[in-house]
């Protein structure tokens, strides 16, 4: 069995990004959809896979990617960091004219566990630019968190927009996050990764009409 969480409200990073509609946030993007959606008009969707047996993993002070050496953990991670970092600076104006795609909502959970307190919206700009929000449910924090997805690799990076913990980055494949569970990574800084889970969260009976009644 799944997860199971209350319904989110929509946190959004910034004034401008994704606007509130009851109901809206829990809809699932296919691969089709991401293709047609985001401007890089990638040929063919590339899927990660985490730690042993997977296409990216690490060795000592080594990352692999594809089977190739990357480079140190730092020189990783200082990669990724500036892609979360990435996002173009605009206007209000500009950002009011953004145009979103939902990703949906998640748990944050690891395999073989069916339980979890943490949880994920996510929605995509055509520009690449990932907003949403983190919550967890037992300490009633949450988080707006942006980022952006890599053209090259096509990696979704992002990371708490108001500053709180800092060093903690998430990442996987932008098409992961069209399955019902995508592998993620998590970097606690340079020199610590956890391998984690994003499972899908089905939208609860009433979701929209408590999240319109929260507003």
């Amino acid at each position: 069995m799944p997860p199971v969480a209350r319904p989110l409200p929509w946190y959004p990073s910034h004034p401008n990004y994704p606007n509130y509609r009851p109901g809206y946030w829990w809809r699932w993007a296919s691969a089709g959809a991401i293709t047609g959606w985001v401007t890089y008009r990638w040929s063919q969707p590339v899927y990660y896979q985490y730690g042993t047996g997977g296409n990216v993993y690490y060795q000592d002070n080594t990352v692999y990617v594809n089977g190739e050496e990357y480079g140190s953990a730092e020189q990783y991670y200082s990669d990724t960091s500036q892609v979360a970092e990435s996002v173009p600076e605009m206007t209000d104006e500009q950002a009011e004219e953004l145009e979103w795609m939902p990703l949906g909502v998640f748990a944050i959970t690891e395999e073989g566990v069916n339980a979890s307190s943490m949880f994920l919206q996510l929605a995509v700009s055509k520009e690449g630019i990932i907003a949403g929000t983190f919550y967890n449910e037992l300490t009633d924090v949450m988080h707006p968190v942006e980022g952006m997805v890599d053209e090259k690799t096509q990696r979704a990076v992002w990371r708490a927009a108001d500053g709180s913990n800092d060093d903690l980055i998430m990442e996987t494949g932008i098409y992961n996050l069209t399955k019902e569970s995508a592998e993620v990574l998590v970097h606690f800084g340079p020199e610590q990764t956890q391998e984690a889970l994003l499972v899908r969260m089905e939208e609860l009976e009433g979701a929209s009409d408590q999240e319109a009644s929260a507003q």
